[in-house]
């Protein structure tokens, strides 16, 4: 009840921030969404399947609906929601860090499971839900919405809400944060954005802002606040070095209750278009808050299950090609490198656009390292992901 009612007042409170002409322009609701089935089949190591205790050889079958109503209120404002249901059916006990995760950044549980047993779960969430209003000078957007700062293509250290780890092929959407969060121009190609972000039933909170502007053809950000009762402190920046483009960014996070506790993080990437069919990337990440003893990993799968970490270690090289085989298919070949204990994935793929909303896709991860390095943990698999969009 005090949630509804707060939620209420905030409401309110926005309602009022609208001239009054405004409440009385004409109501538009659209429609539009996707349905995903994503067969896959994957081999875990020997060793790591009898650790868990389940099949070493596995099938698995994602399948998703995502459904998202914008309520158009008047101009400027609007009202929308991303509802997803999806079924999860795995033919054996699954890694814990390739179950469903746990969601950070949320105050609210909105997820429901209709049915969870062993091998089949079918579960429905709110992924976001929000109150939008754009103005002559700004923009203020409450409730669960995507927070995505940075300027990364493979890892994004700036992004303290919710980076998508690169080995998580069957991951499209970046999950929702329930925050407020209000946007001021300060004038062409610069902003400054403030960000609250309540978690676990309002007990704890995130808060943030990001201050970005363009210096010397270039886009650069500052960024700062209060994370996981830490301190942060960073920026990006993106542009061209001659024909090609160039982007880093990274951050430095200091405990608040213990002054010792403190690392650093940043990423490097550069791209270019090589033809009019060939496009590369390469990119860097620095991982300070990394392990250098791999006896230690195990330690660190609560966190990677929770999305607190994406990686184990400190030094990582990712190198990526996509080339257009015809203009409807496009092949990519995906190379990640853990640099300090020599694992990593080698993650093929072409995709077929085949038609106006729909689209197929065959793909792999194919994962390699001695044994009890990172990605000897990961299971190989390949994949074919069929979706259509409406």
């Amino acid at each position: 009840m005090k949630t509804a009612l707060c939620m209420a007042g905030v409401l309110s409170a926005l309602l009022s921030m609208v001239p009054g002409n405004r409440a009385h322009a004409q109501v538009d609701l659209k429609f539009s969404g996707y349905a995903l089935d994503l067969p896959v089949y994957q081999r875990l190591n020997a060793p790591f399947a009898r650790m868990l205790r389940t099949e070493r050889e596995q099938e698995l079958n994602i399948t998703r609906i995502r459904l998202r109503p914008t309520l158009w209120l008047w101009d400027g404002g609007r009202l929308a929601l991303e509802h997803e249901i999806a079924a999860w059916y795995h033919s054996a006990a699954l890694p814990g860090f390739q179950t469903a995760a746990i969601t950070r950044r949320q105050a609210v549980n909105l997820t429901w499971n209709t049915f969870d047993e062993t091998l089949l779960t079918l579960r429905h969430f709110v992924d976001r839900l929000y109150f939008r209003q754009n103005f002559d000078f700004g923009s203020l957007v409450v409730g669960r919405q995507r927070i995505s700062w940075g300027t990364g293509r493979i890892w994004n250290p700036t992004d303290l809400f919710n980076p998508i780890n690169p080995a998580a092929f069957d991951k499209i959407e970046k999950d929702g944060a329930d925050a407020v969060s209000f946007k001021y121009y300060l004038g062409n190609f610069t902003d400054v954005e403030v960000v609250y972000n309540a978690e676990e039933k309002f007990k704890s909170w995130n808060g943030g802002f990001r201050f970005r502007t363009n210096f010397l053809e270039y886009d650069v950000s500052v960024v700062g606040g209060y994370f996981d009762k830490r301190y942060v402190a960073g920026g990006d920046f993106a542009g061209n070095l001659f024909e090609a483009g160039v982007r880093g960014e990274g951050i430095f996070s200091a405990s608040r209750d213990n002054p010792d506790d403190k690392f650093v993080k940043f990423i490097l990437g550069i791209d270019y278009q090589l033809t009019s069919k060939l496009y590369a990337l390469a990119e860097y990440q620095y991982n300070g808050e990394g392990e250098k003893d791999r006896k230690k990993y195990l330690l660190l799968f609560d966190r990677l299950a929770q999305g607190a970490i994406l990686n184990f270690a400190r030094n990582y090289l990712f190198i990526q090609g996509l080339y257009q085989l015809h203009p409807l298919v496009v092949s990519g070949l995906g190379v990640n490198l853990n640099l300090d204990d020599g694992s990593g994935f080698i993650a093929p793929s072409v995709t077929w656009s085949s038609s106006e909303n729909s689209e197929l896709g065959l793909g792999g991860l194919l994962t390699f390292g001695a044994k009890e390095t990172e990605y000897w943990y990961y299971p190989l698999a390949m994949y074919v992901r069929g979706q259509w969009y409406f």
